[in-house]
């Protein structure tokens, strides 16, 4: 502390220019200061500069004090950083210590002013905040995920990250030159060592103060996570303990559905069935459930088919989707792919569960195959055979995205397969992947200009119209072969897509009704009873009782997390959460939707009802008791899921208890 005084005194007690001159010199040389703060005041301004204009461009921009609360932690973080580096030059003035300590300075700053790049453009693009579990999947998923990033990148950002290294490395030396004598590498220092130590250290002791404060939430209820510096953020995330780490749960008998089976009844009927997938498809951008032109066949469908108004995803990604879907138990809620592990999964699905009544079975997707180990997942589901887009003839098709090529090139293997599996009974499923981002509009069928002024979710709904097209001639094609009337046909949504509504784009994290809500429609040839509206809320995991009710087939041995659409409970509560780990949650009761979002932004609470694209945030009006009971209900639900996934995957040999405790110990973070 009393060096601390001394360098408190040293800075605002000298009055003479000269005496403060003497003590800089003191510490630092004269080019020694030129050639750090060269560097480390333009990475200041940047940081904090990029960090304003995230600030400015939210939907609701703060005022005065909540803009400075927003922009707080980067000032005293580029404050703190720039401390440490003066205290640690100051410090090691021999060459022997010096050039190692300016190499890291160096390295060190250009990777902090690239990750703060990174930071910023993740977030102008999905609108989440970058952590370290993001970073991770990325690095070790890079093959897979390398065209997704390359799609984002444009000559700017090429142009920015090099003006960064060049000027990260030859910078500081060039500005030395020009403002000094001669040309200067501060390899080492003269001056004093005596007193620059004390002060030196004090400077140190300054940083750490500054980087502590930059850790403080904010104090004007902006999201932790946002108002945290970039750098701060993706790693001290890792160090806080998400609030399900000790919750306890015990799995009863009922938590698994592994030993399931069909069970004939007098009314079962072997009829085909087909699940239609179709990729990052909100219903609000659908002609069934807006008032929108975009998919004319499908509002054809639902004028013959029974359509469910309040559909959701569970988690707004694609496998977690699929297995949903075809499993009926939630997927697990990490990042890890933990459901193409083998025997991950804890339940027997569709493909198993329709195999063992005498079906063939086959999975179609327009994507590429290894991504997120699909031929894995799609093994784990229990299909016979796999045919993704590597395998198909690609002549006179365009690609659609990064991931695949345009939907109608299924259409032939589709035709194959059904002309030699299809005089017996099958399950057969489709992926699509023309809507996913970047939202590339096949020249097939031309586009049209659903709105003026925003290019990227015009060319979406133009996939969406191309996505319809394919969806008529998939059904074209059961006609001709004569397949159609004995086969029922689930076309949903895998999930929703973000444009920025609430500040969130793509799917991964977009938690609103534009990431959730999808299109959800059943049909039946033999039941054509015009449209019937299913308006309780319903999700994914509905999906495999609705094809053994429609079988009439009875499911014994085993309990899944559904029920059937064509006769939903009206008091369910609809869990979802987003796809990176802990970023947020949310439950749907009674067309009331709370958020929750680990304390990295205030709660939100919707009437959907009245408040359909979730304007209006209710949580302050809601009495806190129930709050309080949402959240925690959440965080259980969270909590059971991983515990079920860690109990599936350690393969006991046995179970002498019908229950089986287990404690969530979380090892991903907030």
């Amino acid at each position: 502390m009393e060096s601390l005084l001394n360098f408190f005194a040293f800075v605002t007690t000298e009055d003479e220019r000269v005496g403060a001159a003497a003590r800089l010199r003191g510490l630092l040389i004269r080019e020694d200061w030129i050639y750090l703060l060269s560097l480390l005041i333009p990475v200041f301004i940047y940081n904090v500069g990029l960090k304003v204009v995230r600030v400015a461009t939210q939907l609701d921009v703060p005022g005065p004090l909540g803009f400075l609360d927003q922009i707080r932690s980067e000032m005293f973080f580029n404050l703190g950083y720039a401390a440490l580096w003066i205290g640690l030059f100051a410090i090691t003035r021999n060459r022997l210590t010096r050039f190692p300590v300016l190499l890291l300075f160096h390295l060190v700053t250009i990777a902090v002013a690239v990750l703060t790049t990174a930071a910023h453009f993740y977030y102008k693009t999905t609108g989440s905040t970058l952590d370290f579990s993001v970073i991770a999947f990325s690095i070790s998923t890079f093959g897979e995920v390398r065209e997704i990033i390359a799609s984002e990148t444009t000559t700017l950002h090429w142009l920015l990250i090099s003006v960064l290294l060049f000027y990260g490395v030859a910078g500081p030396a060039v500005v030395t030159r020009l403002f000094g004598r001669d040309w200067h590498l501060p390899t080492q220092s003269a001056g004093a060592p005596g007193v620059a130590r004390a002060a030196a250290l004090s400077v140190c002791f300054l940083a750490v103060i500054f980087g502590s404060l930059s850790l403080v939430p904010s104090v004007t209820g902006a999201g932790n996570s946002f108002s945290r510096d970039a750098v701060a953020n993706v790693f001290v995330r890792q160090l806080v303990e998400p609030p399900t780490g000790k919750i306890k749960v015990d799995l009863a008998a009922e938590d698994l559905a592994s030993d399931a089976t069909l069970k004939a009844t007098k009314k079962t009927e072997k009829r085909n069935v087909v699940l239609v997938f179709l990729e990052s498809t909100r219903a609000e951008s659908t002609t069934p459930y807006a008032d929108i032109d975009t998919t004319p066949f499908l509002q054809e469908l639902a004028n013959d088919s029974v359509v469910a108004q309040n559909a959701y995803a569970v988690v707004p990604h694609t496998s977690k989707a699929l297995l949903a879907t075809e499993c009926g138990v939630v997927p697990p809620l990490d990042t890890d792919m933990t459901e193409s592990e083998p025997d991950a999964i804890p339940a027997d699905c569709l493909a198993d569960l329709l195999g063992e009544q005498g079906y063939n079975t086959a999975f179609f997707q327009s994507a590429t195959e290894n991504f997120e180990r699909r031929p894995q997942l799609v093994d784990n589901f229990g299909y016979d055979d796999f045919y993704p887009v590597n395998y198909m003839p690609k002549q006179g098709f365009q690609e659609a995205n990064y991931f695949g090529y345009e939907d109608d090139i299924m259409l032939e293997p589709s035709r194959n397969w059904l002309l030699e599996n299809g005089s017996s009974p099958f399950l057969a499923t489709y992926l699509t992947v023309t809507p996913h981002h970047d939202y590339v509009v096949p020249d097939r069928y031309g586009q049209r200009k659903y709105v003026k002024d925003d290019e990227d979710l015009n060319r979406y709904l133009n996939t969406l119209h191309y996505e319809d097209r394919f969806l008529r001639n998939l059904f074209d094609q059961y006609k001709e072969l004569g397949l159609y009337d004995d086969t029922v046909f689930i076309v949903l949504g895998d999930h929703g897509e973000g444009f920025g509504e609430h500040e969130r784009y793509q799917h991964d994290d977009t938690i609103y009704n534009e990431g959730l809500h999808i299109p959800l429609i059943v049909h039946d040839p033999r039941r054509s009873e015009g449209q019937r509206n299913i308006e309780p809320a319903v999700n994914e995991l509905d999906v495999l009782p609705t094809v053994a009710d429609l079988l009439n087939y009875k499911i014994e041995g085993g309990s899944y997390h559904g029920n059937s659409i064509l006769s939903p409970p009206r008091d369910r509560v609809m869990m979802a959460s987003c796809f990176h780990e802990d970023r947020c949650l949310a439950s749907i009761e009674d067309n009331k939707k709370y958020i929750y979002y680990y304390g990295n932004k205030g709660e939100e609470f919707f009437d959907l009802s009245a408040d359909p694209h979730e304007t209006i945030n209710l949580a302050d009006r809601q009495p806190q008791q129930e709050m309080k009971e949402r959240r925690e209900d959440l965080l259980s639900w969270q909590a059971t899921v991983n515990a079920i996934y860690r109990y599936q995957l350690s393969k006991p040999e046995e179970t002498t208890t019908e229950t089986t405790e287990a404690t969530t110990e979380e090892t991903t973070s907030p």
